[in-house]
């Protein structure tokens, strides 16, 4: 798990060592292990790393294959790389080092474009071919692993976060309009290949981008997950689908130990992260450090779920950890949280992840988590009510119930310079539901939310809070194997027992019962979900900050009603919609965008 950086020019002049050295250092939090900066002619690699796999120098990047004539720049992991290594050796290739970057090398040199779909793993990747100067990029299947890129006539520029870009100067910062309608709209998803500003974009999982010399390009897309019944499971009982579940995540599992330093678990208590510790101490792993976090109480709501996940840690024999966060740091975790975004994002996970990072760092480097479940399995209160709707009212049904807001109330909140042309994110939705390949209404929200929500929500934010402290998350109910499976599963199966039946009852008998019964919990920070004291004060400040005042992006009477009753206007979903508003303005200025 590292961060990269690179720039191609295509006007004749070489790339820039300043600005890759820049965006580089912007990225240290990444890869605190050991940096490199190549360069030759047009093209330039940077790369921060973190040591997980081959630990010696030999693993370093970015790396240079003078045979193949390639060069490459990598950050993820690859779990097969040792079996891929033995593929390609008895093909002839040669290995000067034990590392799963060269792999991906000599997979390329083998396979072309193909390469992407021999790897099980996360990843983003740039590979350079020497002799044509034609420059390849790759996004994992589930955009695991970020990669942003900002392009105009005489370069492009890539990173694995935004705010390296901007590092680098020469990105147009002005507010893309569609992608702020998407923002708060589609509860801050800004769909690829947009983000907030206009002048950078990111590559869409499960995309390899061919960048030819002169700048023009071709995009492949190598994978996408089917949510349509196959006749060849046809005969699988409940009891069959349960088995072939618990059998598909132990495997994954399994894969996400590949590493040469430990490995932990992120244990919440919930059903997710318990079962991964319980499939790991199954399959025998010893001295297995297990993290939870907790915060005080505020607004009646409790701030920790440690009852469960002691209990699981005491059932399992982790060296577990339990860590109370007080409320004297939860203002500077806020703001550390803001600054680790690379792009703006309203969930209050945020910061829970942030801290815990912070904290986990000091005792492990890589760590597994059970985020994903709840949207591969159907874990969510937004399932329920779309079952059994016709499929030509599919898409209207799921915005209505998943949409912080509808596209009629925009006016209300956003000045008229700022609102789009059309309704974006109700009209993506509708494409992405008529798209063939998923059966039911159920399956059509499933697809959108596994593919498109997960990847610039959940998971996007996994990545940006544990690599702000040097963590990297492997998060195996993202196996893509596993989302392929869990696709084909019936929808009535997922919708059980209160949403992911299929593991609960798949579960039974492996964790204990009290954590599969229990209330579905979220990652509770109740000092944002209710906005008080110093928390609210820090919300009014980013919202009247002068910056805020000349972007004027919402209207001031709205502002003022909404910070006069801070706790009173709620997404569809619940979420704080005031902590939305600030969430965008305190990311802006912390980028110091004006």
């Amino acid at each position: 798990m590292c961060g990269l950086a690179g720039e191609l020019r295509f006007d004749g002049r070489a790339a820039d060592a300043a600005d890759l050295v820049a965006m580089s250092a912007c990225q240290v939090h990444r890869g605190p292990d050991g940096d490199g900066l190549w360069t030759r002619g047009p093209v330039g690699l940077a790369h921060r790393r973190l040591s997980i796999i081959d630990l010696s120098p030999s693993g370093a990047q970015p790396m240079v294959d003078a045979e193949l004539g390639l060069t490459i720049a990598y950050n993820g992991m690859v779990y097969n790389y040792r079996e891929l290594r033995d593929q390609l050796r008895s093909r002839g290739h040669h290995f000067f080092s034990s590392s799963d970057t060269e792999v991906i090398l000599k997979a390329y040199a083998e396979w072309g474009t193909s390469f992407a779909e021999h790897l099980l793993g996360m990843f983003a990747v740039a590979i350079w071919e020497h002799r044509s100067g034609r420059l390849i990029l790759a996004r994992d299947r589930l955009g695991i692993k970020p990669l942003y890129y900002t392009q105009n006539a005489s370069r492009l520029r890539f990173a694995s976060t935004l705010p390296a870009l901007l590092a680098a100067g020469g990105v147009d910062t002005t507010i893309d309009r569609d992608a702020l309608a998407c923002y708060m709209t589609f509860h801050s998803v800004v769909p690829a290949p947009r983000t907030i500003l206009t002048g950078v974009r990111k590559l869409a999982p499960a995309t390899i981008r061919v960048v030819e010399p002169d700048g023009t390009w071709r995009d492949e897309t190598y994978w996408e997950p089917s949510f349509s019944r196959d006749p060849a499971y046809a005969s699988l009982s409940p009891a069959d689908w349960q088995d072939a579940v618990v059998d598909s995540l132990r495997t994954a599992v399994e894969r996400r130990m590949v590493s040469d330093v430990p490995v932990g678990v992120l244990l919440s208590g919930g059903i997710d992260s318990s079962l991964v510790v319980a499939l790991l101490a199954e399959a025998g792993q010893q001295d297995l450090s297990t993290f939870s976090i907790g915060f005080e109480s505020a607004g009646g709501e409790s701030g920790d779920e440690f009852e469960y996940s002691s209990l699981v840690a005491k059932e399992f024999g982790t060296d577990h950890h339990r860590i109370p966060i007080s409320s004297d740091r939860m203002l500077p975790g806020i703001d550390g949280a803001i600054a680790a975004m690379s792009e703006p994002m309203v969930s209050h996970d945020c910061v829970a992840f942030y801290l815990l990072s912070q904290e986990v760092s000091q005792s492990v480097k890589v760590v597994q988590s059970g985020q994903g479940a709840d949207e591969v399995l159907g874990g969510y209160d937004w399932y329920p009510p779309l079952d059994g709707v016709p499929r030509k009212r599919a898409a209207d049904a799921y915005a209505e119930v998943f949409f912080d807001r509808r596209w009629r109330e925009m006016p209300r909140l956003l000045r008229p310079e700022w609102l789009a042309d059309d309704d974006v994110p109700t009209a993506f939705v509708r494409s992405h539901f008529d798209a063939p390949g998923a059966d039911t209404a159920v399956d059509a929200a499933l697809r959108i939310d596994t593919t498109v929500m997960l990847t610039d929500d959940p998971v996007k934010r996994v990545d940006n809070m544990t690599m702000a402290w040097g963590l990297e998350a492997r998060v195996p109910f993202l196996d893509h194997e596993f989302v392929e499976l869990a696709g084909r599963i019936p929808p009535a199966l997922k919708l059980a027992d209160g949403g992911k039946g299929v593991l609960k009852r798949a579960a039974r008998g492996i964790v204990p019962d009290a954590v599969i019964d229990r209330t579905k919990g979220y990652f509770p920070v109740p000092a944002i979900r209710q906005l008080e004291g110093p928390y609210l004060q820090r919300v009014r400040d980013a919202l009247l900050d002068p910056a805020a005042r000349e972007r004027a992006l919402f209207h001031p009477a709205t502002v003022e009603s909404m910070l006069s009753s801070p706790n009173s206007a709620r997404t569809t979903l619940g979420s704080n919609a005031l902590w939305q508003l600030a969430t965008l303005e305190l990311w802006l200025q912390a980028q110091g965008i004006a």
